[in-house]
């Protein structure tokens, strides 16, 4: 899972930032409204965090445009004590929840995963299956018929984008955008690399599963007989 921190304190957004990699989302973190429009239009993220009182573009306005461009992503509102109307500003444009300043670490896990779950999607701590295989996003653990084996956090979050596409392909560029962020110097060889681990580790497990490429077009999870 991929969140943009829009947040032009940058204390806070650090500190926000290494909070959300400590529970396994990826993170992105710009300190304006409009990089964080130009951010949120490429439509990588799952989820964004954006505070109302910015510099170049305010929030709300960023929420307006967002949802004007067609892009659902969910947005949670950082706001300020007393700052009433712009939350209920906010939430008529759109916004999924609001969270005010001082907030819990707990609190705002929580309203992430809330927020994630009224869009359909599957949040980090929930297990994934798919065939024979369940991996747990919480403890980067990968199992098979009592099996078990641990990965590093790209493989885990490469298994999970995968699993959470089910049969559709996958194409590198995909991979590199939701792995690594759209402006990423990452190449293709990087993406091949993930792959090749967990095949390997597939095989490890004496999976049913396997990563199949479909050439030119990218990768997509099968159920072998």
């Amino acid at each position: 899972m991929r969140i943009l921190i829009v947040e032009d304190e940058v204390n806070l957004a650090e500190a926000l930032s290494q909070i959300l990699k400590k529970h396994n989302y990826s993170v992105d973190v710009v300190h304006d409204g409009q990089a964080g429009l130009d951010n949120a239009l490429a439509g990588i993220y799952d989820l964004l965090l954006l505070d109302i009182m910015l510099p170049k573009m305010d929030g709300i306005t960023v929420l307006k445009e967002l949802r004007n461009e067609g892009v659902a992503t969910p947005v949670i509102l950082l706001t300020a004590k007393g700052e009433e109307h712009d939350k209920i500003t906010g939430l008529d444009y759109g916004a999924d929840d609001y969270v005010a300043k001082p907030f819990s670490t707990g609190e705002l896990l929580a309203r992430i995963r809330a927020a994630l779950r009224r869009r359909g999607e599957v949040v980090p701590d929930d297990s994934l299956k798919f065939g024979d295989l369940e991996l747990n996003t919480a403890n980067l653990k990968l199992t098979c018929s009592g099996k078990e084996m641990k990965l590093i956090l790209k493989e885990c979050e490469l298994m999970e984008l995968l699993i959470m596409r089910k049969t559709a392909i996958t194409s590198k560029e995909l991979i590199i955008e939701k792995l690594w962020g759209f402006d990423s110097d990452v190449e293709h060889n990087n993406v091949e690399v993930y792959i090749s681990f967990l095949r390997k580790k597939l095989t490890f497990l004496q999976s049913s599963v396997r990563i199949s490429t479909i050439r030119g077009v990218g990768y997509v999870l099968e159920e072998t007989s």
